[in-house]
């Protein structure tokens, strides 16, 4: 990963703040105080100077400026932006402007969806739990956070499939990818949406990781401990009938990470071949061997 990969990153992470922040003004106490409640009869100390549209002026700023800087330093040192979403890689030239706003864009758009999918994978595992942080959880998935869990576990790929046919054609224009037909994109974006839920890899690698820690080190009473907590117990709770103690040493959590990376990395290692896309070849990994032939060895 070069430098300018690493500046991509960290800016798409200031991008999320701006839209976190952005979606937690309703939830300010203080916001929607009114003179009958006790927040209601609280005041701040400095007058509220950020609005709704303050923070979405602010991230589209952000996008079109760094779009600019990647335009410009980019081109100077002949980066290829990529855009990785997992079953593809998708290659962006740095000397057009263009080409390096709409991967601004989508570069955005791809770290958002993917802090929404990790929000699906709590949801679904802490079904019908009262923990504080779950609850603040739900409420950023909006509706779609009490639908049941199936609905919820098939959502990313028809979603996927939707922006994929929305997405694909656009490219194909931009000269980017090549073009294909309507069945051969909807294959795509399914596989795309397949590829999504392997993110949930390293997801599931930090909670485990950190619960691992917590149990063994006092860090405090704090919620987001109890979070942690109960999500590990969720997730290697398929492995309890398997006696996995030694003493008071519990070596489940550590079972439960080399399963998740050794089954996703095999399914990662399935196959792979390369398409070419003008001066650059993207890399295809193959999730399902009956989806191998949905991206062929076309030119644009």
């Amino acid at each position: 990963m070069g430098l300018l990969d690493v500046i991509d990153f960290v800016l798409n992470l200031a991008g999320l703040l701006l839209w976190l922040s952005w979606l937690s003004i309703p939830f300010d106490p203080l916001a929607r105080a009114v003179p009958s409640t006790l927040p209601g009869t609280l005041r701040r100390a400095a007058p509220i100077r950020w609005s709704h549209r303050h923070f979405l002026a602010s991230l589209a700023a952000l996008l079109f400026v760094r779009a600019i800087f990647y335009w410009k330093v980019g081109g100077a040192v002949s980066w290829t932006a990529r855009l990785n979403l997992i079953a593809t890689s998708i290659p962006f030239q740095s000397d057009f402007f263009r080409r390096m706003l709409v991967f601004s864009i989508l570069s955005f758009v791809l770290v958002l969806a993917l802090f929404y999918l990790w929000l699906l994978f709590f949801t679904v595992v802490n079904r019908q739990t009262d923990d504080l942080l779950q609850k603040f959880a739900r409420q950023l998935l909006g509706r779609a956070g009490r639908l049941p869990a199936w609905i919820l576990l098939l959502l990313p790929i028809f979603i996927a499939i939707l922006a994929w046919l929305i997405l694909s054609p656009f490219l194909a224009w931009m000269q980017i990818l090549p073009g294909a037909s309507f069945v051969t994109r909807v294959e795509q974006g399914a596989l795309i949406g397949l590829g999504s839920f392997l993110t949930w890899k390293y997801l599931i690698g930090v909670v485990l990781a950190l619960h691992i820690v917590n149990s063994y080190i006092y860090l405090g009473n704090h919620p987001l401990w109890d979070f942690v907590n109960l999500t590990a117990r969720r997730i290697i709770q398929p492995l309890r009938r398997f006696p996995l103690e030694l003493g008071k040493v519990d070596f489940t959590p550590v079972l439960a990470i080399l399963i998740v990376f050794l089954v996703v990395g095999g399914i990662e290692r399935g196959g792979h071949f390369n398409m070419p896309s003008q001066d650059h070849k993207t890399r295809m990994l193959i999730l399902w061997p009956s989806l191998s032939d949905l991206y062929r060895n076309v030119s644009p």
